[in-house]
């Protein structure tokens, strides 16, 4: 919800308080203010002009030469290319020396050989969105009214010295999705007298109800509705400080009638419909269910078919409105209307946002529906824009609302006790202060000694409990003012089990490493569910899905976070940010069962994803992308960490969506528990991103491992020896084996032994390979001597050459 702080000091009285400081206070009460927003985006030196005169340029068609009056001795000259400048206008004028939004500031000009002191200014030069601009100004400047005083700052008539609360409103706070429900809570929360406009009408003799009579099928799918009946009305732009305050809020001004609607929206949180009374189509409104197939054609001009769960307002036969969300352009208000049927009515929330979803249609009216409106200021509301038509527009009022349905609904109660509610919070509030607190917030009440019988207002539907009360208590009183306390008695002291100290060492290792951690939805597509798990088609269990998806995007539980982690890369690289290392740490979800009755079987899992370059050092150019070697060196420095690293074997392997020739699966213990690897070209273009390498691992394998303590050795006394090998492999054969026999081979004295080189060129056999070993001797007793060595670095070559036909290379 936008908040301007012009228009809410209209209600509460803000002297005193600054747009930032009421923000805080705001926010210290429960509702966060997101941000304060200042209309004046850096401008100065902006004044209300006349133009006196208005001549074609001599050396320019397209430019006008004008003859200004901006309050100073005389008349200065500023060259104008706007096509809607004339004589006579009051205009929003930058003097020589003003400054205009990106620090944009006015010098005297020459433009074709005539001197330019100022710029006569459009709203787009002033900052205002181009989506806002009133259709008629929106190619030209913009003309203000003839009582604008010639010489003041246009800022504040243009209504730019304007602030804008943003307001975070949790679903509850449908309350506060209007202006007197702001000022409801500014009032309480400032301890200010509230001032609304009371709505006073001049009807005619007339009677509306012998122009509209009203029909409602079902009072559960419509409780209530009034229509109202405007005669003589003059369709034209609505004032300007209405304008300003619509534009403020993000909406388009369009004309006096729409305006208006739109205003009452914004300032009771109603949302109401003009119809053109003379293309209605009839005397009657029938508020009904829509026919199964049944077309109308909305105010978008777009064709929609109807389903039997839709409401619709008809004119007895036909559709006019999707009740809620969207009128008809058959009957919608044009230059030419001159008698207004106004629609003032509570809808069915569920109803309103079936339809809304179901049709692609999302307005300002519908979200207000589908949260909840103030049932009981319907009747108000609708007088209120009748008495701005009225005001504005010219027209005359009929006697009278014609209306189906109970205009009002009865109050409820809620019983809290003040020694309940400070046992909650932990204070030690009065019961004078309590009332004062109930007061504050509009409500009525009856109190029996510390017992408050509290009158709950319709404007408040989320207060049902005593525990709501008893915030409403807390947070008018001032979460600041809590006293802190701790807990009594005997306590026992909290501890991580082992798996959440994994988990957390797991997450400080990734990110000290340089990745970030992603936080993505555990719901995704079928299709998106069904890629990368490496599941066999036997082995794949059945779909856990959502009996009601919020879309068709989330409607199934994941069974691997890989593509999740796809669509962030994919998300960064679309907006130019090509460098991506993220991991997650979260849930899948399998189930055996076909029919989804039975929970599914949640597992812990640890996937990453990496794309572009891994280090950079400019100065040097040096450039390291990520290869599949980062991704394994990242792993192997987290199982070291784990105690797992001895136990780890990576094994090449193939998978579907992955390189065939740069994957491999991790083994732990013998066990599957992983695999690490490039995307598959052919995804990575279906993607539509770069190069990306990808991990995932069973968290729940890895945390349940049993890591023996860690054993300390002395630093060694004795010195080391090392010999390195070149072999002669087959291609098919595969280094990690050949090491790990080595190893086996080398026996105790055969400490380590590395891969430092591969060479595949052209001096090699077809079908050959040289993989070079790095081998390490070493006897913590006494020092080695080459006859210890050779002996059994011999017995390691004659091991490789009778197990992997391999052969020394010279």
């Amino acid at each position: 919800m936008l908040v301007s702080y012009n228009w809410l000091k209209e209600y509460v009285d803000l002297e005193g308080v600054t747009p930032d400081e009421l923000a805080d206070r705001i926010t210290k009460s429960g509702i966060e203010v997101e941000g304060v927003e200042s209309l004046n985006k850096g401008i100065s030196g902006v004044v209300v002009g006349h133009v006196e005169a208005c001549e074609q340029h001599p050396n320019a068609d397209k430019l006008n030469v004008c003859k200004v009056n901006i309050g100073e001795n005389e008349p200065v000259q500023i060259i104008c290319g706007a096509p809607n400048v004339a004589a006579g206008q009051k205009v929003a004028v930058a003097k020589v020396g003003a400054v205009l939004p990106g620090d944009f500031k006015i010098k005297k000009a020459k433009l074709r050989g005539e001197a330019s002191h100022g710029m006569i200014c459009s709203l787009e030069e002033l900052g205002v969105d181009a989506k806002m601009v009133p259709k008629e100004f929106a190619d030209g400047i913009y003309v203000l009214k003839e009582d604008a005083e010639v010489g003041s700052d246009a800022l504040a008539a243009l209504n730019l010295d304007d602030h804008i609360l943003e307001l975070g409103l949790t679903p509850n706070r449908a309350d506060c999705l209007n202006m007197v429900g702001v000022a409801h809570e500014v009032s309480a929360v400032l301890e200010k007298q509230l001032n609304l406009p009371k709505p006073t009408l001049s009807e005619t003799t007339e009677s509306a109800s012998d122009y509209i009579s009203v029909n409602i099928e079902d009072l559960e799918d419509n409780p209530y509705y009034g229509a109202k009946v405007i005669r003589n009305i003059q369709v034209g732009p609505s004032p300007e400080w209405m304008q300003n305050r619509l534009i403020a809020a993000g909406i388009r001004p369009i004309n006096n009638v729409v305006d208006i609607t739109n205003y009452v929206l914004l300032e009771y949180g109603q949302p109401l419909h003009a119809f053109d009374y003379d293309r209605f189509g009839s005397k009657e409104i029938l508020v009904r269910r829509a026919k199964d197939g049944e077309e109308i054609v909305t105010l978008d001009d777009e064709k929609r078919k109807l389903e039997a769960h839709h409401l619709v307002i008809t004119n007895g036969s036909e559709p006019v409105a999707v009740a809620g969300v969207m009128g008809g352009a058959d009957s919608e208000v044009s230059d030419t209307t001159t008698t207004v049927l106004l629609e003032a009515a509570y809808f069915n929330p569920s109803l309103v946002r079936q339809a809304s979803k179901d049709l692609g249609l999302r307005s300002e009216s519908s979200t207000r529906f589908e949260k909840g409106i103030d049932r009981n200021r319907v009747y108000e509301a609708a007088n209120r824009a009748a008495q701005l038509l009225e005001e504005f527009a010219g027209g005359e009022v009929l006697e009278g609302m014609v209306e189906a349905g109970p205009r009002y609904v009865d109050h409820y109660n809620v019983t809290v006790s003040g020694t309940r509610a400070n046992k909650v919070l932990g204070t030690s509030i009065h019961t004078e202060d309590i009332h004062e607190i109930f007061n504050r917030l509009g409500f009525s009440y009856e109190v029996e000694e510390d017992v408050f019988n509290v009158e709950i207002p319709a404007r408040r539907p989320d207060i049902t409990l005593e525990e709501d009360l008893i915030e409403e208590i807390g947070r008018i009183y001032g979460y600041d003012r809590i006293p802190t306390t701790l807990p009594e008695g005997s306590t026992t002291p909290g501890e991580l089990n082992p798996a959440q100290k994994k988990r957390r060492l797991v997450r400080r290792y990734l990110q000290d490493s340089g990745l970030y951690q992603a936080i993505t939805y555990s719901l995704t597509t079928e299709k998106k569910a069904n890629r990368y798990h490496g599941l066999t088609t036997e082995d794949q269990p059945a779909y856990v899905g959502v009996s009601m998806p919020m879309s068709e995007e989330r409607a199934v539980l994941r069974r691997t976070i890989l593509p999740q982690l796809l669509e962030v890369v994919q998300y960064n690289q679309n907006r130019q940010i090509n460098d991506v290392a993220v991991f997650e740490v979260g849930s899948t979800y399998m189930t055996e069962e076909s029919n989804l009755k039975s929970l599914p079987n949640e597992h812990q899992k640890l996937a990453g994803a990496f794309t572009g370059l891994w280090h950079t050092h400019p100065w040097q150019q040096e450039k390291k992308p990520v290869d599949f070697y980062v991704v394994k060196g990242v792993l192997d420095g987290l199982f070291e960490k784990l105690g797992l690293n001895e136990r780890i074997e990576y094994q090449q392997a193939k998978r579907e969506g992955f390189h065939p020739g740069r994957t491999a699966i991790l083994l732990l213990d013998g066990k599957q528990i992983g695999i690490v690897g490039q995307l598959h070209p052919a995804d990575q273009k279906d993607w539509d991103i770069k190069e990306t390498y990808l991990f995932e691992l069973e968290l729940d394998e890895l945390f349940s491992a049993d890591v023996p303590p860690v054993v300390y050795n002395a630093l060694p006394r004795y010195p080391s020896i090392t010999r390195d090998i070149a072999l002669i492999l087959d291609q098919d054969v595969q280094a990690g084996e050949v090491q790990a026999g080595i190893q086996a081979a080398g026996g105790d004295l055969l400490k380590q032994v590395s891969i430092f080189d591969l060479y595949e060129g052209e001096h090699m056999d077809e079908g050959k390979k040289s993989v070079a070993y790095s081998l390490t001797y070493y006897n913590p007793e006494k020092t080695l001597t080459d006859e210890d060595v050779e002996k059994v670095h011999h017995k390691v070559i004659d091991y490789v050459k009778d197990q992997f036909n391999a052969t020394m290379r010279g």
